[in-house]
């Protein structure tokens, strides 16, 4: 099969995806969505035990493209939950992804992109690499990963790092648990190389098993939790301060946030 977005590349027992829009940073577009759910499968019934994901370029993953963030303004209410749950979907098939999954992160991962590296089995970075879940930044709201980062870091770390947006090392990401390990850039896809050789060692059926079990004992609680954050992702895409983020970070400019009263658009009401 060939990708628009992405190359995947089949080593013995393991399967290479690289994100593949150096110029666009790797920024997820709806298409690149649809190439990884795509290559996931492939790699799923193939003879490859593990995974790696990379990025081409300089970045692993810039999060969503603003060309398609655009296109969500001029989206109905209902293609606008579409939408929401084709991205919860999308990181959830990251998360129960039967076979062993590693992140080598050569350079900015943030947004989606951090989300990426969060939801890995192991991640793996370059020291240059950065992270950041920085959706408010631009007036969104990291909703659908905020619930993985809540069980990874508790709830502390969680607020710093959705709250704030900022961007952090990769050697603060090895501290807070997000990166396993730092390696060289020039030897980043070698070491994940020599990790997924020594996964490929274990038995596939208990890894499978063991992954399985890994979802399953909070599988309810994370169903309840993604329908959540997708009512509340909806919500702000429907807000002015989105449309506002959007405008300024395209035009290069401070935003002017019109700080609107929560009551008037909590996905509870």
């Amino acid at each position: 099969m060939t990708f628009a977005t992405l190359t995947l590349a089949h080593e013995q027992r393991t399967a290479i995806v690289t994100l593949n829009r150096p110029e666009k940073r790797n920024a997820i577009s709806l298409q690149m969505i649809a190439d990884v759910e795509a290559a996931l499968h492939e790699i799923e019934s193939s003879s490859a035990r593990v995974a790696i994901v990379t990025g081409a370029g300089k970045a692993f993953c810039a999060g969503m493209d603003l060309e398609t963030l655009q296109a969500f303004q001029g989206q109905s209410p209902a293609e606008v939950l579409e939408d929401a749950r084709r991205i919860a979907g999308f990181f959830r098939r990251l998360h129960t992804f039967p076979k062993p999954l590693i992140a080598a992160v050569n350079g900015a991962a943030v947004a989606g992109g951090c989300g990426i590296a969060t939801l890995a089995d192991f991640t793996l970075a370059a020291p240059e690499a950065k992270f950041g879940y920085t959706e408010v930044k631009v007036g969104f709201m990291p909703a659908i990963v905020a619930t993985f980062v809540l069980r990874q870091f508790g709830e502390k770390r969680a607020r710093d790092l959705l709250l704030s947006g900022r961007i952090f090392p990769a050697a603060e990401a090895q501290a807070l648990g997000l990166v396993n390990e730092i390696v060289p850039g020039e030897r980043l896809l070698e070491r994940a190389r020599e990790l997924a050789s020594e996964l490929a060692e274990l038995s596939p059926t208990a890894l499978r098993h063991t992954k399985r079990l890994l979802v399953q004992l909070s599988e309810r609680e994370l169903d309840r939790e993604l329908e959540l954050a997708i009512q509340a992702s909806t919500v702000v895409r429907a807000t002015a301060d989105f449309r506002e983020g959007l405008a300024a970070f395209l035009e290069k400019r401070q935003p002017r946030w019109q700080d609107e009263h929560p009551s008037q658009w909590t996905p509870e009401e």
